[in-house]
């Protein structure tokens, strides 16, 4: 299966995920913020398919983090998690360069999906934000 870098702030939505795409096969590895991703994708040379980036973090953002990794490794897929509304219609301008972004709350089912398609190369499937996310 596929190499995923997951870098998510937030301990139990990280380990929620993590499980979930290591229940599909992947070779899972995690970091806590786009630093820690940068330092991961610097020291294995981007040897992903897959970067699958919370945008709301601190010390380096996701937007910042697809931003460079886009810059230094294109060929690989790129998909984002955000719960804010703002923080999706911020990666408007990196459309070319991800493949899609997943809104939160997420079900187990959602994000593997979202996954399953984004290594695919296929189109995502529409999905509606949340209510929570509008106000």
């Amino acid at each position: 299966m596929a190499r995923i870098l997951l870098t998510e702030d937030d301990d139990g939505v990280r380990m929620f995920v993590q499980r979930a795409l290591m229940m599909d096969g992947h070779d899972v590895e995690t970091a806590e913020d786009g630093m820690d991703a940068m330092d991961v994708l610097a020291e294995q040379d981007g040897a992903f398919d897959l970067l699958l980036t919370d945008i709301k973090m601190p010390m380096m953002d996701g937007i910042a983090l697809a931003m460079s990794a886009a810059k230094d490794w294109p060929d690989m897929t790129i998909l984002m998690m955000t719960g804010f509304a703002d923080q999706r219609e911020r990666c408007d301008k990196l459309a070319v360069h991800i493949h899609d972004v997943v809104p939160k709350p997420f079900s187990l089912a959602e994000i593997r999906t979202a996954v399953r398609e984004a290594l695919a190369g296929g189109m995502p499937q529409a999905s509606p934000m949340p209510h929570a996310m509008l106000n």
